[in-house]
C-alpha cells in the first residue's frame, strides 16, 4: 500500500477558494467535470454534462476553459500559490515527472481529495499532463523536456528486452540507466526507480522480478504461471504437490493438487523428470519418456557406453538405473557397435 504524503494544504479548501470566483453555471460544470465535493464521485464527460444543460460538448469545453482562465487571473489563484508550490515540490522529488495514479495515491486517501488534486494540477500553470499511449501511463511533469527524455528512455529499454528476459529490479535499473545516460545529462538513481512505473510495457511480478508486462512470468494468468515462478525461485525439481503448496504459501492463492498436476503436464515449460517431479525445460531437461531422453543423448553425443548413457540420463530424470538399462535393451531403437557402445538404430 502506497503511503500518503502529508501536504501543507487541504485540497478541498483550496479548490473551494478558487471556484468562488467562477460564475454559478461554470462552477457547476467544473464540479461535474472533475467530480468535486461529491461522495467518491467520478468526473463526467463533456457529452454527459452537455446533455444535462442541453448544449453541445464543444460549448461545455468553452465554459470549462473560461472557468479555468478566470481562476488563473484571479486574486484567489495568487493566494493559492503555496499549494501549487507544494505540488511542484512533490513532482520535483520524483525527478520532475510522475505517474498520475501514483500522485493521487500518495497525496490523498479518498476519491474526493484525489479529484481535488487532479483539478489543481489542471489549473496550475506549472504542470503539464502527458496522456497515456501504448507505452506510457498518464503522467504529470514540471519539465516537459525531462518528461520526453524519460519517455524515450523507457521506450528504448522496452525495445531492448526480449520476451524471456526476467531480471532483478537492480539489473533492470542498470539497463534503464544505460538509456537514460544517452538522453539525460543528470538524473538521480531514486528517480529512475520511480520512473520505471511510468511504463506500461515493463513491470514486475509478485516476486519482484522485472520483465515485459505481457510475459507470463510477469502477468501471471493462472496456475501454470505461478508454478513457473515457484520452480524458478526453488531452483530444482519439485513434486507437483509441493508446487501446489508453495503457490498457496508464496502467492496466497489456492492451488488444488490435481489441478496443478494437470496444468503442468500441458505446458512445455515444464518437464516431468520423475514420479510427479517437475523441472523447467529451460534448465536443459528434455521432454519425453526415458527412451526419448536416451535418443536425445545419443543424437547429441554419438555412441556411448552404458555407464556414460546412465550418467547423462540421470541428469535428466530421477529414475532407477534399471529403468534406463531396460530401455537400452529395446532393439527397435538402440543397438551395440563392435566396441560395445550403444548407438541409434538407423
Amino acid at each position: 500500500m502506497i503511503a500518503v504524503k502529508t501536504l501543507k494544504f487541504k485540497p478541498g479548501q483550496v479548490v473551494k477558494s478558487l471556484l468562488i470566483v467562477v460564475p454559478e453555471r461554470a462552477r457547476d460544470v467544473i464540479e461535474r467535470r472533475y467530480g468535486l465535493f461529491g461522495n467518491d464521485s467520478e468526473g463526467m464527460t463533456l457529452e454527459a454534462i452537455g446533455d444535462i444543460y442541453g448544449i453541445t460538448r464543444e460549448r461545455v469545453r468553452q465554459i470549462e476553459n473560461f472557468a479555468m482562465d478566470t481562476i488563473k487571473k484571479s486574486d484567489a489563484y495568487n493566494k493559492a500559490k503555496p499549494a501549487f508550490e507544494d505540488l511542484e515540490d512533490y513532482l520535483i522529488s520524483h525527478g520532475g515527472v510522475a505517474k498520475e495514479e501514483r500522485i493521487i495515491s500518495e497525496l490523498a486517501s479518498d476519491k474526493t481529495n484525489q479529484n481535488n488534486i487532479i483539478f489543481l494540477l489542471n489549473v496550475g500553470e506549472s504542470f503539464v499532463r502527458f496522456k497515456e499511449d501504448d507505452h506510457l501511463h498518464h503522467r504529470w511533469t514540471t519539465d516537459e523536456n525531462v518528461a520526453e527524455k524519460v519517455g524515450e528512455s523507457l521506450k528504448g529499454l522496452h525495445r531492448s528486452l526480449t520476451y524471456d528476459d526476467l531480471v532483478t529490479e537492480a539489473e533492470m535499473l542498470e539497463r534503464f540507466a544505460e538509456h537514460l545516460r544517452n538522453n539525460l545529462e543528470e538524473y538521480a538513481t531514486e528517480h529512475a526507480s520511480k520512473w520505471l512505473g511510468l511504463s506500461k510495457q515493463i513491470s514486475s511480478n509478485p516476486l519482484g522480478e522485472w520483465g515485459l508486462t505481457d510475459s507470463p512470468s510477469i502477468k501471471t494468468r493462472g496456475i501454470r504461471d505461478y508454478a513457473y515462478l515457484v520452480l524458478r525461485k526453488h531452483g530444482e525439481p519439485l513434486h507437483f504437490t509441493e508446487v501446489a503448496s508453495k503457490i498457496s504459501e508464496m502467492f496466497d492463492r489456492e492451488a488444488h493438487v490435481a489441478t496443478c498436476h494437470n496444468e503442468l503436464i500441458k505446458d512445455d515449460r515444464f518437464v516431468l523428470v520423475g514420479r510427479g517431479l517437475y523441472a523447467l525445460s529451460e534448465w536443459g531437461y528434455t521432454n519425453g519418456v526415458v527412451r526419448d531422453v536416451i535418443k536425445n543423448v545419443l543424437e547429441k553425443k554419438g555412441p556411448l557406453s552404458k555407464e556414460s548413457i546412465m550418467s547423462e540420463v540421470l541428469k535428466q530424470r530421477q529414475v532407477k538405473e534399471n529403468t534406463v538399462y531396460v530401455n537400452l535393451q529395446n532393439q527397435k531403437y538402440f543397438k551395440k557397435d563392435l566396441k560395445g557402445r550403444y548407438t541409434l538404430v538407423s
